[in-house]
């Protein structure tokens, strides 16, 4: 199509002074209008202009095609805005795009910050513990949120979890001729909660920050002592070679702490535990962690939990691994996937033994021993010994 039907406009706080001509001769042309009821008066539509319904949904934009139609969004559509929503649900020559400078883009440069260094986040409508991955010590951020009454409760947040020292800016209006910045400290926050903010941003100082090294201390976790301890852990995700974008089916999840580590590093996960209480902590360490939207938890056991997902580039089995659950699980991988099972008994032990002679891979058997109270003295305590079988289908 020569002339698209739609065009998805970032408009700033200067209105429509900060419009490119194209934008604003498009605006001009336009049956509809959708945009934010801020973004309205900003392009000052009148009675063509239709607030977004809530929760947003890309269908209202959809039921103009082929009418002159044009969605506001606030600075790059594309940067956590509604552009890639909508640009999804479209074909390539009904749409065109005039984005402006990014929100994240202005606060930088208000700060001097680097952005290629700065940590972005949209947080309207996402927990708190989205941040949690990020916080370091010296981490710049920058947070999109809803409202002032959110900028606040994101400083309590902050505080709540030892990053209280932590340099603490509320910047509203960018770029428009209300624009204010405020500098505080998160512990010491005392800003006006009514505020309609446009973002926060954060320089992380006084917390500790997740290590990035594989297997995280097993205290980070809920558990019922069901739970890949540290090291072994570690040898696990070593053996499943997370990669950013890659897909893990953890079975017989336990507490979860595979694919927490899995989602860490940039993959999805679906953990799969057969009990309600591990359920229930899994789900527990998925929160605190901030990976609601990286992890998703089944309850059910294999092979029925699998039938309805997609193919994994790598599964874990915990435990309680049997010869049919195996031909089930293997049948189902494609070339390339990786697979590691454990097993503390005997019997999977022995599973896992002719697995090995037939499928070849790596077979190792981990024994780890750690110094306790003997009495006067010390003396080696000794944990479970674990088989782990690693393989490439």
């Amino acid at each position: 199509m020569s002339d698209p039907w739609l065009t998805i406009i970032g408009i700033g706080e200067d209105g429509l002074a900060g419009l490119s001509e194209a934008s604003r001769k498009a605006l001009g042309k336009a049956e509809t209008v959708f945009g934010g009821e801020r973004h309205l008066a900003l392009a000052d539509v009148g009675s063509r202009g239709r607030a977004w319904p809530v929760p947003f949904d890309a269908n209202v934009v959809l039921s103009c095609r082929d009418r002159p139609t044009v969605v506001l969004a606030s600075g790059d559509p594309f940067w956590h805005g509604a552009g890639a929503s909508l640009a999804e649900k479209l074909r390539a020559g009904e749409w065109i795009a005039h984005s402006g400078p990014s929100t994240f883009s202005l606060a930088a440069a208000r700060l001097g910050w680097r952005l290629e260094t700065t940590i972005c986040l949209g947080l309207h409508a996402a927990p708190f513990e989205r941040l949690v991955p990020h916080l370091a010590q010296g981490a710049r951020i920058i947070c999109l949120v809803r409202d002032g009454k959110a900028a606040g409760d994101l400083a309590g947040w902050l505080s709540g979890r030892g990053w209280g020292a932590s340099t603490f800016w509320t910047l509203a209006a960018l770029g428009g001729p209300r624009e204010s910045i405020r500098e505080w400290r998160a512990d010491r926050f005392a800003g006006d909660t009514a505020e309609n903010l446009v973002a926060v941003a954060v320089e992380a100082k006084g917390g500790q920050g997740i290590p990035r090294s594989s297997g995280l201390p097993d205290d980070l976790f809920v558990h019922d002592g069901q739970i890949t301890k540290r090291p072994v852990r570690a040898l696990a995700l070593s053996a499943l070679a997370p990669r950013p974008g890659e897909r893990l089916w953890d079975i017989g999840a336990g507490s979860g702490s595979i694919s927490v580590e899995w989602a860490l590093c940039g993959g999805t996960a679906t953990a799969i535990e057969a009990r309600e209480d591990r359920v229930a902590n899994i789900r527990k360490n998925v929160a605190a962690f901030g990976l609601a939207h990286r992890i998703s938890v089944i309850g059910g056991t294999a092979p029925e939990a699998l039938a309805a997902l997609d193919p994994p580039d790598a599964v874990f089995i915990g435990g309680g691994l049997d010869r049919a659950t195996f031909d089930a699980i293997w049948s189902r991988l494609s070339p390339g996937t990786r697979l590691v099972g454990h097993a503390v008994t005997l019997e999977t032990e022995a599973l896992l033994g002719e697995l090995h002679q037939h499928h070849g891979g790596e077979l190792m058997r981990v024994e780890i021993a750690h110094a306790a109270p003997l009495g006067r003295y010390r003396s080696w305590e000794v944990a479970r010994p674990v088989v782990q079988w690693s393989v490439v289908r």
